[in-house]
C-alpha cells in the first residue's frame, strides 16, 4: 500500500521491534541506492518534510539523509510490502547516495539495462542545464527543435536501411543512435521518457 500520515500506524511496528527496513529506490532509473531503518518517528518526519529520514541504531537518534553532506533524498512515494513490515521509498537523490561518493551503497551491482535509458535521460537533462562547451548533446539542444528532429529522422532511415540490408552490427549501432537522439528531441520538447512509457503501458492493457 502507499504510505501516508493517515495509515502509517497500520504498519507492523510491533512485529519488527519498532523498526522497519527501508529500501531506497531511484525514482527515475529504478536503481537500488541504499537501505536503512525507520521507526515511526522517522517515518512521520519523512512524510512531513518529504526527505528520507532514518533511525540510527548506533547513535540512537533520527537522522535525515544529507544533513551533513547535503546529498539528500527527495521522497516521491512510499510503499509497504504485503506484510506491512518493510518499506520502499521512491526518491530522487541530490548527489551521490553512498558516503563513499558512489551513486549506490551497493557499488558492485550491475546496472540493469532496462533502466539505462532513464539514466541516459538524466545525463541529457544535465547537459541541457550545464551546457558544457565540449558536449555534443548540449550543442545539439542549442541548435533547436528543427535540428534535433532532423537527426531523429536521419537515424530512423539509417535503422531501416541497416535492417533491410541485413547488417546486424550496423543495425545495433543505428538503433543506439536513434534511441539517443530521440531522448534529445524529447528533452527539447520538455517531454519525460516516463510519459512515453505510460502510453506504451496503456496500450499494453
Amino acid at each position: 500500500m502507499i504510505i501516508t500520515t493517515q495509515n502509517s500506524a497500520d504498519l507492523a511496528w510491533e512485529k519488527m521491534g519498532g523498526l522497519l527496513p527501508a529500501i531506497i529506490q531511484h525514482a527515475d532509473t529504478g536503481a537500488i541506492l541504499m537501505q536503512g531503518y525507520m521507526n515511526k518517528d522517522a517515518l512521520d518526519k519523512t512524510l512531513e518534510i518529504a526527505q528520507a529520514t532514518f533511525y540510527s541504531r548506533s547513535k540512537q537518534r533520527l537522522w535525515t539523509k544529507g544533513e551533513t553532506s547535503d546529498n539528500t533524498l527527495d521522497v516521491q512515494k512510499i510503499y509497504s510490502d504485503c506484510d506491512k513490515d518493510a518499506l520502499l521509498l521512491v526518491c530522487r537523490p541530490n548527489g551521490p547516495t553512498c558516503h563513499l561518493g558512489t551513486e549506490s551503497c551497493f557499488a558492485e551491482q550491475e546496472f540493469n539495462q532496462k533502466h539505462f535509458l532513464s539514466l541516459l535521460e538524466q545525463v541529457v537533462k544535465q547537459r541541457q542545464f550545464d551546457k558544457p562547451e565540449d558536449s555534443y548533446t548540449a550543442q545539439l539542444l542549442n541548435q533547436g527543435t528543427k535540428r534535433a528532429a532532423q537527426k531523429v529522422g536521419e537515424e530512423g532511415v539509417e535503422v531501416a536501411l541497416a535492417a533491410a540490408t541485413g547488417d546486424r552490427d550496423e543495425l545495433l549501432q543505428e538503433c543506439a543512435d536513434l534511441f539517443y537522439h530521440t531522448l534529445v528531441l524529447l528533452r527539447d520538447q520538455d517531454v519525460d521518457l516516463s510519459e512515453v512509457m505510460a502510453v506504451l503501458q496503456q496500450r499494453h492493457q
